[in-house]
């Protein structure tokens, strides 16, 4: 039994040229118009991955009430963030696509049609046999929009949440030996190998690949558990060609997906299991995390093809910072989720729109 927990997705990193433009789009396109946190520093503990130095930088970690996890929208504040050499096809090493819950999929399509987002003419059944279709944002990173009743407010907005993350590998057996044995997502919703509609419309998603979708089989526990909700990890492996690192002689932050993010309790043991697995940590905080009005433990691992995963154990997040409520995480029980209407006032700091 492990002595460990991963609560769910956290968040998803998304380096942008500019922060404020893409979180104003993702609000409009999918509700994530709560910000947990924004803030600007030195990101100094991930010199290892940005040339050997501290960068400034700004970001805002911002969610929808619907649940699920988070976007952390960030920028470089002293270079420009580098896009892509080579346009990303499916299947290249490194996180393709996130997918979005939407408990409403009808509407939630309608509204990305009129966006001018949406790359099929309606949606299309997907691995799982849920409607799904796939968009792409301002800077050309792949989204699936995915029906999932499983939220944790009803909101006005169509869409919005992390349900998971796409992630491509060489070698998918190599790869569940840290997202399945080490991080809990061990339970196979799928396994299957062939063509796919809903990732045909993206660059290079007409190939053949094999694809596993992942959950934890393990209930979802935790402070934030109502909250996160249950989320997937799903390995795309190309069969027709040889992949690409998407972050090849790319700075971390620069732009496009930077990472996956689990929320953790007992960071210490779950190092531990990482170093016995083989994944060490490759940076870690010892608890000198602070963005802000939020702190506590991060740290990263790399998968067998590099990709960064992030996990984080947070100490202390604002509940409604205009009053100056704030969340103490180390004065709670770690397995005893947080009251669903103190989560809901995390609602109370959302951003509203004019348009």
């Amino acid at each position: 039994m492990k002595n460990y927990a991963i609560t769910g997705i956290q968040q998803i990193g998304i380096g942008v040229e500019n922060m404020e433009e893409a979180w104003r789009w993702y609000r409009k396109q999918f509700g994530m118009d709560v910000p947990i946190f924004k803030d600007s520093g030195i990101a100094s503990h991930m010199a290892g991955y940005t040339g050997g130095e501290g960068r400034r930088r700004v970001a805002v970690l911002a969610m929808s009430m619907h649940g699920g996890g988070a976007f952390e929208v960030w920028q470089f504040a002293d270079r420009t963030p580098a896009p892509p050499a080579e346009q990303i096809r499916m299947g290249d090493l490194g996180i393709n696509g996130v997918i979005i819950k939407a408990p409403v999929i009808d509407s939630s399509f309608n509204l990305h049609r009129t966006a001018g987002i949406t790359l099929t003419e309606s949606p299309v059944t997907g691995g799982n046999g849920s409607l799904c279709y796939p968009v792409r944002d301002l800077y050309g990173n792949a989204f699936i929009i995915e029906e999932d009743v499983d939220v944790f407010k009803r909101t006005s907005h169509p869409a919005g949440g992390v349900k998971g993350a796409v992630i491509g590998v060489t070698d998918i057996e190599k790869s569940l030996s840290l997202y399945s044995d080490v991080l809990g997502y061990d339970q196979v919703v799928y396994d299957v190998t062939g063509e796919f509609a809903d990732l045909a419309p993206l660059h290079g998603g007409k190939g053949s690949f094999r694809r596993i979708r992942l959950k934890q089989s393990e209930p979802n526990t935790g402070g934030f558990s109502l909250l996160l909700g249950t989320s997937c990890i799903e390995l795309l492996q190309a069969i027709d060609f040889k992949p690409r690192k998407i972050f090849e002689n790319r700075y971390w932050g620069d732009q496009g997906y930077i990472h996956v993010c689990l929320d953790v309790h007992n960071m210490g043991n779950l190092k531990e299991a990482c170093e016995k697995a083989g994944f060490p940590f490759t940076v870690d905080s010892d608890d000198a995390f602070d963005m802000g009005d939020a702190n506590g433990r991060f740290a990263y691992a790399e998968d067998p093809d590099g990709t960064l995963v992030e996990l984080v154990e947070a100490f202390k997040v604002p509940l409604v910072k205009k009053l100056g409520l704030y969340l103490n995480m180390d004065k709670r029980d770690p397995g005893k989720p947080i009251p669903r209407w103190m989560l809901k006032a995390l609602g109370f700091s959302r951003v509203k729109d004019s348009d």
